[in-house]
């Protein structure tokens, strides 16, 4: 029984070891080439003089702050208006009943299961009748097609799980609807909504497909999409260095979000099992 015992704890800190160095390798990979240029960049001295001009060749350029502005922009509106049409929407979904609603809420889940790809065509002739092409506009209003659905039917999940009770007792407190929603569920389902946004901006900062085929410009261009051109300014080499810098740097304000609000994340996912 001793073995056994001893065996399983030396498989789970194997594995637990395992998926460390699967998730951690990549990011102390990107961070070492980052400080490498030239000849050192495919180094395998592990102690070779980091060298900074990576990073001085990225935040020297007025292309990145442009982009990250953008990608800011993006992110914030998309996320803000999702939440604005898309509680309302929830609420109607997770505490009301009617006709149709599970055919609604079967509809948000097979928009938010299409591949970018499938609508692609479709959107670029729509956003180039509005006149939005090229233009950080048209990136927002793609990126609603998949956040808005998303937004909903996670938000329903959350306030279909409220206690009707609640309901019941606000009822004869004589609450109102409105009021009952303001001052009751909203309250309750906040670390839900909070979760919600962020996974949210998440995406949006992370979009690629969209921002890489409705803009041409510099100045409408995202994050993704000007780290993914770096690699078009080398003519006999990829600036390996030069993209990781980048891309490490882009993956700050992500990684702030969630240290800044983990507990909220938490809370939030978590928050379907309240009955």
């Amino acid at each position: 029984m001793r073995l056994t015992t001893d065996m399983l704890v030396t498989g789970r800190v194997t594995a637990m070891a395992f998926i460390i160095l699967h998730t951690l390798f990549p990011l102390y990979w990107a961070l070492v080439t980052s400080f490498r240029h030239g000849t050192t960049l495919f180094s395998t001295d592990l102690f070779t003089f980091p060298v900074f001009e990576n990073y001085r060749e990225v935040l020297g350029g007025p292309e990145l702050w442009q982009e990250t502005l953008n990608s800011i922009l993006c992110a914030i509106s998309v996320t803000s208006i999702s939440l604005i049409l898309g509680i309302p929407a929830a609420y109607a979904l997770g505490r009301m009943a009617f006709s149709g609603r599970r055919i609604v809420l079967a509809l948000l889940l097979l928009c938010s299961m299409l591949p970018q790809i499938a609508i692609l065509s479709g959107l670029f002739q729509l956003i180039s009748a509005l006149g939005l092409y090229d233009h950080v506009g048209s990136i927002i209003f793609a990126d609603l097609f998949f956040a808005l659905p998303f937004t909903i039917w996670l938000l329903t999940g959350f306030f279909r799980d409220l206690p009707s009770e609640l309901d019941d007792a606000a009822k004869l407190d004589g609450c109102g609807l409105i009021r009952r929603i303001l001052s009751i569920h909203l309250p309750l389902v906040w670390p839900g909504i909070a979760a919600t946004g962020l996974l949210t901006i998440m995406t949006c900062w992370n979009e690629f497909l969209f921002a890489l085929t409705f803009t041409l410009n510099d100045t409408a261009r995202t994050l993704p999409v000007g780290i993914g051109l770096i690699s078009a300014t080398g003519r006999f080499e990829l600036p390996f260095g030069t993209i990781m810098a980048a891309s490490l740097l882009a993956t700050l304000p992500p990684i702030l979000l969630v240290l800044l609000f983990q507990n909220r994340i938490a809370s939030g996912l978590t928050a379907g099992a309240v009955k």
